[in-house]
């Protein structure tokens, strides 16, 4: 029984720390793509509407990747493999 807790306690871990990460690159990509639009946008206002949509095809990229692994966090959190595992071998 101790090894389930310890199990379920490491996952809350680990999930905190991939969200946790996630969201902390996700907000530092975001931040330093959009300064660096506007740096590109003062320095030539004619290619704004061009790299407005890479920005934000990019932004959606970053986006993107974050919510994939908000998706593996919660897979870890509801359906926990690692558990499964556990479960089996101490019913062996």
């Amino acid at each position: 029984m101790e090894f389930i807790a310890n199990v379920q306690a490491y996952t809350a871990v680990a999930i905190g720390i991939i969200v946790g990460l996630g969201a902390l690159g996700a907000a530092l990509g975001i931040g330093i793509m959009g300064s660096k639009f506007l740096e590109s946008a003062a320095r030539q206002p004619e290619l704004i509407p061009m790299l407005q949509g890479r920005m934000f095809l990019l932004a959606g990229l970053i986006d993107a990747a974050f919510l994939i692994g908000v998706g593996v966090a919660m897979m870890f959190a509801f359906a926990n493999p690692l558990l499964a595992a556990v479960t089996a071998a101490a019913g062996a």
